[in-house]
Order: structure tokens, then sequence, then C-alpha cells
């Protein structure tokens, strides 16, 4: 199963370009039977309405297996060398060869485009030489010939850029999600911080200024003991609380200043 490739702008433009190249080549060829050699127009407008229609089909649906892809370029090189072979022997029909040149290079991959131009050139050049002769019909075989691989390139490097472009959008989106995921990660480990910042501050609030606060509390109680046994030692327990009562201000004062958020 051929799989088709998403078309860009400068691919659509290519595509119209192409419609209107294959309505150039249609419309000269009826115009000049039409007025030549009547009896013919229907062969040559039956003729061109199949070749355009089966392009047209190839174009909108180009996801078909590759066995009906090789059938259907077949059956156009045959439509093209019928024209080429009808009275007048047109040689420019030649140059609808362009058409399927390019449709060879948006459906097909490696060795198989070029094999497939290399017979339409064959087919150009042979058809010409066999109704023209071999000088005029190599000289008029150069042009549609030059114009198919001109094309084949042309559309091998709009396929290539398209591949190179949905590479690179699949790496872009690749890389958001992993600054995403860098972004999660980030947080959580500010979290994770965070939390372990809290314990150490809540460890040290057990370990000093707990042990501070319950060591004013037995001073406290030891004073009013002393101030109904001795109360001249009243004074120095008194001094010894109010520098633990100091002590363990300052502490709480430097854990509360750890705990607020820094400015940025």
């Amino acid at each position: 199963m051929i799989h088709p490739i998403p078309s860009s702008r400068s691919i659509q433009v290519g595509v119209i370009a192409l419609y209107v190249f294959c309505a150039a080549i249609i419309g000269r060829s009826l115009a000049y039977v039409f007025i030549e050699l009547p009896a013919w127009f229907l062969w040559y407008l039956g003729l061109e309405s199949v070749f355009l229609i089966l392009f047209l089909l190839i174009m909108w649906r180009p996801g078909i297996p590759k066995w009906s892809l090789y059938a259907y370029f077949v059956l156009q090189s045959i439509i093209i060398v019928s024209l080429v072979s009808l009275p007048t022997h047109l040689d420019y029909m030649t140059s609808l060869f362009i058409m399927p040149s390019y449709q060879v290079a948006r459906v097909l991959t490696g060795r198989s485009r070029w094999i497939w131009l290399g017979i339409f050139c064959a087919l150009t050049a042979g058809s010409l030489i066999i109704w023209l002769g071999w000088l005029r019909g190599l000289a008029f075989a150069m042009t549609p010939i030059a114009g198919n691989i001109v094309i084949l390139t042309y559309a091998i490097a709009n396929r290539e850029e398209e591949r190179a472009n949905l590479q690179s959008e699949a790496i872009l989106r690749e890389l958001q999600a992993k600054h995403s995921q860098l972004e999660l990660h980030a947080s959580q480990v500010e979290q994770i911080a965070a939390i372990e910042e809290r314990n150490r501050l809540a460890r040290e609030l057990h370990d000093s200024v707990s042990q501070t606060m319950f060591s004013i509390i037995l001073n406290t109680r030891a004073t009013q003991i002393l101030m109904d046994r001795e109360p001249n030692r009243v004074r120095p327990q008194l001094e010894e609380l109010q520098i633990l009562t100091q002590d363990a201000l300052t502490k709480m004062r430097g854990l509360i200043a750890q705990l607020r958020p820094q400015k940025e």
C-alpha cells in the first residue's frame, strides 16, 4: 500500500501548475485537430479525457496498492503513445509524460522512480523517432525528456523537504513534551526541597527552642520555690531566666525568618 505524504503549500502550487500545463496541451491539440482533422477530433477528445480522469483519480486517491499504480502508469503510457500515433503525429503530446513523472516521484520510492522515468523517456524518444524519423524525433524528444527529469527531481526534492519538516515537527513536539516533564520534575524537586527544609526547621525547633523553653519552665518553677525558702537567691535566678527567654526569642525569630519566602 502506498501512503501519500501531506501536501505543503509549495506542492499545492506545483499541482495547480501541472493542471494548467495539462489543460494547455489538451486545449492546443484539440484546437489544432478540430481545424485540421475534424474527423479525428473525437479520438483525441476521448483519449485525452481518459488520461485526465485517470490522472485526477491518482492525484486524489494515491493510497492504492503498488501493482495498481504500475498498471496505471502502463495505461497512461499507452494513451500518450496512442495520441502521438494518431494522424498529424503531434510531437508535443509526449509532454504529457510530465504528469505521470510527477506522480511517480510522489507515490513511489527508491529505484522504481528512476526506472519509470527511464521508461517514460524511452517511450518519448521511441514514439517520436518512429513517426518523425531519427533526426527530427530525437530533436523533438529532448524538450519533453528534460521536462520529465526536471519535474521528477523537483517532486523528489519537495517530498524530502516535507519528510524533513515532518521529522522536525515531531522532534519539536518531543522536545516540548520533555520540557514539560522537566518543568514538572523541577516543581516536584522544589516541593521535596521545601518539605525537607520544613523538616529541618522542625528538628531545630525541637532540639533548640523546645529545650530552651523546657529550661525556662524549670527555672520558673525553681524561682517560685526559692521565693519561699531563699529569697536572696531569687534575683540571680530571674536573671538566668531572662537570658534563657531572650535566647529562645532569638532562635524563634531566626526560624520564622527562614520560613518566610525569599524575594526574587
